[in-house]
């Protein structure tokens, strides 16, 4: 599980590594090409993590390498993200879906790459309720979870 750069490191591992029962990939950077030019933080951004060589970008591109993923994966991400746009998590979710690996994506409305950090208190509670369902249905436990109470 990761968002932003670790939405990133998520997908490219994912699609590397088969070893994981599932994963969450939070406001990712996913596709470095698409990124330049639609994010808020400027086109140098990219850049500095994949430099400029063609070939070096597209190997460190997680979206170039999604036909090796089959992990399934829970993309989450919110509707006003300029930093990492939603695009990007849109198209990873649609080529997952498309070649068959379980996929869900959750998209939070009026929120934006800060969502888990100064989001809304109620977005964040729920973003929280969906991870834990995740994992719970990935990585069952013998233990039951106390009840949350709903205030």
């Amino acid at each position: 599980m990761g968002g932003s750069y670790g939405g990133y490191l998520t997908a490219w591992t994912i699609a590397h590594d088969h070893r994981f029962e599932a994963a969450i990939v939070e406001r990712g950077y996913l596709d470095p090409p698409s990124f330049v030019g639609s994010s808020d933080i400027g086109w140098f951004f990219s850049e500095a993590y994949t430099g400029t060589d063609p070939a070096r970008v597209e190997a460190q591109n997680p979206f170039a390498k999604i036909g090796q993923v089959r992990t399934p994966a829970f993309v989450i991400h919110s509707e006003e993200d300029l930093r990492c746009p939603i695009e990007q998590a849109q198209r990873y979710y649609t080529a997952l879906k498309k070649q068959g690996v379980e996929t869900e994506m959750l998209v939070f409305p009026g929120e934006t790459h800060e969502l888990s950090r100064s989001g809304s208190p109620w977005h964040r509670r729920q973003r929280f309720d969906h991870i834990l369902r995740w994992w719970a249905r990935y990585l069952p436990t013998n233990a039951n979870p106390p009840a949350m109470a709903v205030r």
